[in-house]
């Protein structure tokens, strides 16, 4: 759905955009996925803005579906807050870390061994290698815990919550209780659970510009792969083992 390149034509209505402007941005979840391709339709009122300036194709291309997801989840942050990010390396994750730094919460990024520099450099104020820690049973306690790759759930993180803390899900293809949870810790209890259905908008593309261009937002990329290899890239990227985002490059001059 995430895309970056260049503007081949406008229609004749348009004035936002101009042939051979670049731009980047994600489709709305009311059209069809479809870029993985060397062209695609969109609407000027899309989700699409021009890339950010010294970024290159791959690197806008990397954006947005992991930091409009987080965007989602985390906009409600209050400075100060503690939130640990489980699965702190991946797409959501390291957008999660850099968005939640960004609203000034003190951050506890999860991940394996060889992300830990990473997500420190992303701007984690704390790191746990989860294969040599489990933050469950640490005694640490956190006003929001973000699981960013559905491999969590409620009932183990509950005791790891403060009062009135939140449990964020994320992977709901996979945990169709969770909506069931969230009416449930509404009603009882002291610690909730919740989600979002993340609405791509063009506000939260030209919000991202913004912090990239600020420096306070960056791209991870795992592994760049030519569009024809776009079978190997998703097994790859099935594997649950990748480090921030993979990215398929549709032409060395016209996007990614």
């Amino acid at each position: 759905m995430e895309l970056a390149g260049e503007v081949d034509e406008v229609g004749s209505a348009v004035t936002e955009f101009e042939v051979g402007d670049h731009v980047f941005g994600i489709q709305g979840y009311n059209q069809p996925c479809g870029a993985h391709a060397e062209f695609i339709c969109m609407r000027e009122r899309a989700p699409l803005a021009h890339k950010p300036a010294g970024m290159t194709f791959e690197e806008a291309a990397a954006v947005c579906d992991g930091a409009i997801s987080a965007l989602g989840e985390l906009r409600h942050l209050r400075k100060g807050q503690r939130i640990l990010i489980y699965g702190a390396s991946g797409s959501l994750g390291t957008a999660g870390v850099q968005l939640a730094r960004y609203f000034d919460a003190h951050v506890t990024a999860v991940c394996n061994t060889k992300n830990v520099e990473l997500v420190r450099s992303l701007g984690a104020d704390e790191a746990i290698d989860y294969l040599h820690e489990d933050f469950t049973k640490n005694g640490e306690t956190y006003d929001v815990i973000l699981d960013a790759v559905g491999k969590h759930s409620f009932r183990r993180c509950r005791g790891s919550l403060k009062s009135g803390g939140i449990y964020v899900a994320t992977d709901l293809g996979f945990l169709w209780h969770v909506p069931i949870l969230a009416l449930m810790t509404r009603r009882i209890g002291d610690k909730k659970v919740t989600f979002s259905i993340t609405k791509n908008t063009k506000q939260d593309v030209l919000f991202l510009k913004e912090l990239i261009e600020a420096g306070r937002y960056r791209a991870v990329i795992d592994r760049r792969y030519p569009l024809e290899q776009v079978v190997e890239a998703t097994r790859y990227v099935e594997t649950g083992q990748k480090t921030g985002n993979v990215v398929l490059t549709v032409s060395h001059d016209g996007g990614a």
